[in-house]
């Protein structure tokens, strides 16, 4: 059984968070971008390790009363739409479960897991430095070959690189560059 979130709640970091930090936390450079920070673990991991750190988020209220992983430079938008800066790191743990509709934004991706991260990946596009990295996890359980392709189509190369089986699905992190 999934767990819906309220407005108000937390997405606590689980083992997707977990997948992501651990091949992560050598990542070093300057600026760095988490695209909805929900809880703050990755904002907070990525604060030890860039001079820069930008955590975005589209529930506004979490940005506001975090409390497990404080970090500054929080920004209430839809992926990085607010945002001007170039960044070296960008890291993204999608809503990437398949969904027939929205109804928690911590997790449903809608059709095909696709939907929302297009529009994720459509508003980091201009934020990525000429040669900095994008890191996204996705799953079993969406369509992730189109969430590549997509990715591709923009001009990006892909690599994944790691997967993570679970007992009910397996996790995919992937790595663009330009």
């Amino acid at each position: 059984m999934q767990t819906k979130f309220s407005k108000n709640d937390e997405y606590p970091p689980s083992e997707d968070t977990f997948f992501i930090a651990n091949n992560i936390e050598n990542e070093r450079g300057n600026y760095a971008l988490d695209v909805g920070s929900g809880s703050g673990y990755l904002t907070k991991l990525l604060s030890d390790n860039f001079s820069f750190v930008v955590g975005t988020d589209v529930n506004c209220n979490v940005l506001q009363h975090q409390t497990s992983y404080k970090t500054n430079n929080l920004i209430c938008c839809n992926g990085s739409d607010a945002l001007k800066i170039k960044f070296d790191f960008i890291v993204c743990n999608l809503p990437y479960l398949a969904t027939n509709e929205i109804i928690d934004v911590a997790t449903d991706g809608g059709s095909e897991g696709f939907e929302i991260p297009k529009k994720i990946f459509d508003s980091i596009i201009n934020n990525l430095a000429e040669s900095g990295k994008f890191i996204f996890v996705t799953s079993s359980l969406s369509n992730y070959q189109k969430l590549i392709d997509y990715v591709e189509r923009l001009g990006l190369k892909t690599r994944i690189m790691a997967k993570k089986k679970l007992f009910f699905e397996e996790l995919i992190l992937v790595e663009t560059t330009w």
